[in-house]
C-alpha cells in the first residue's frame, strides 16, 4: 500500500511540475494580451505549484520514513535524497528567488538573472521529481531470487 501511495505522490509531483512548466505557462505567454499579465498569472500558478510540491514531498517523506518501514527498498532509499533536494529547491524558489523577481520587475533590477536562476531551480526540481518517480516505480524482483 505504501509503495503505491509513494508512486502516486511522486507522479502527482512530477506531473504537476511538467504540466505547469512546459505547457500552461508557455500558453499564458502565447495567449494573454501582455507579458505583464502572463507573468502575474504565472507567478500565482508557480506559488500554487510550490505548495503542491511541498505537500507531495512532505507526504513522501512520511510514507518512506524508515521508522514506519524498516525494510525500505534500495530504490526508496535512493529516492529520499532527491525528495529532499526537490523540497529544498521548491522552498528556495518561492521564498528566495520569487521575491527578488518581483522586486527586480518593480525596481528595474536584474530580472534576467533572477528569472534564469528560478528557471534553473525549477528544472532541478523537475529532475528530482522525475528521478524520484523513476526510482520508486522500479519493479523489485520477488524475494528469494
Amino acid at each position: 500500500m505504501k509503495s503505491r501511495l509513494s508512486i502516486v505522490l511522486a507522479a502527482l509531483w512530477w506531473g504537476s511540475l511538467t504540466g505547469l512548466g512546459f505547457l500552461v505557462v508557455p500558453m499564458l505567454f502565447t495567449h494573454l494580451p501582455s507579458p505583464a499579465a502572463a507573468g502575474a498569472m504565472a507567478a500565482k500558478l508557480f506559488t500554487a505549484q510550490t505548495w503542491l510540491s511541498i505537500g507531495c514531498t512532505m507526504l513522501l517523506l512520511l510514507v518512506l520514513n524508515k521508522k514506519e518501514a524498516p525494510a525500505l527498498s534500495p530504490s526508496a532509499q535512493a529516492a529520499m535524497k532527491f525528495i529532499v533536494t526537490g523540497l529544498l529547491l521548491a522552498v528556495l524558489v518561492e521564498f528566495g528567488v520569487a521575491p527578488r523577481i518581483v522586486s527586480a520587475r518593480a525596481n528595474g533590477g536584474s530580472l534576467q538573472l533572477w528569472h534564469g536562476l528560478g528557471s534553473a531551480m525549477y528544472l532541478g526540481q523537475w529532475l528530482a521529481a522525475g528521478w524520484t518517480l523513476w526510482s520508486l516505480s522500479r519493479v523489485q524482483p520477488p524475494q528469494g531470487y
